[in-house]
């Protein structure tokens, strides 16, 4: 078990024993960052605490059935994902589209979808891609977690290397000094993981439908 994790749990069980200070550990801990993923997608603050208040009301009331599987973080993330969706739906909106971002990382740096862009992409709701985002951190989560517990530093150098910096796997196995074809094979590993964690968190197929288009 990983400090974090161990540190989460030990906060769960004083929650459940009654500790008094155990709840205000747990929304210090928490609380600005989930702060600050509502009020990225909401862009104002009052709606965005409302939010984040009800993601920590509702994990209060599903506490009896939760079981330390999935990391706290992640699961807080995803109440807090179902929370900004049902704000939307009482709002009777749907955000704007910001489909995709400039290469620059800023999020108001928004670019409208050109023409070669997938359909399903565009058509893609602000909601959905709030649960989206819960469900791929917490199963990138998950996949790292288990190279770590068995020592594949090279995947996970590999896999940084491609998605974070944007290196070229023929470049990657030799600054690493891997056998040719293996950061492909890494990065498909990988992208099968990811798709087997997803699939086993039951979303609707209408989440991802990628998932399921070759199904």
């Amino acid at each position: 078990m990983s400090d974090n994790s161990e540190s989460d749990f030990l906060l769960i069980e004083r929650i459940r024993a009654g500790d008094a200070d155990a709840w205000g550990d747990l929304i210090g801990r928490y609380e600005g960052r989930l702060l600050a993923f509502a009020e990225s997608r909401l862009r104002r603050r009052a709606p965005s605490e409302d939010v984040v208040q009800e993601t920590f009301i509702g994990f209060l009331n599903s506490l009896p059935n939760y079981d330390g599987k999935r990391a706290l973080e992640s699961y807080l993330f995803a109440i807090c994902a179902y929370k900004l969706t049902d704000h939307l739906r009482r709002e009777g909106r749907r955000p704007t589209l910001p489909i995709h971002s400039g290469g620059d990382g800023s999020s108001d740096n928004w670019e409208l979808p050109g023409p070669h862009r997938a359909a399903s992409s565009i058509a893609r709701s602000g909601e959905r891609r709030n649960l989206e985002e819960a469900a791929l951190i917490e199963a990138i989560q998950g996949q790292l977690d288990h190279w770590r517990s068995r020592g594949d530093w090279a995947k996970i150098k590999s896999l940084e290397l491609i998605m974070v910096r944007g290196v070229g796997n023929k470049e990657i196995e030799e600054m690493l000094e891997l056998g040719r074809n293996s950061v492909a094979s890494y990065k498909n590993d990988f992208l099968a993981k990811l798709r087997a964690a997803v699939r086993k968190q039951g979303l609707n197929e209408e989440v991802f439908p990628e998932l399921y288009e070759s199904s």
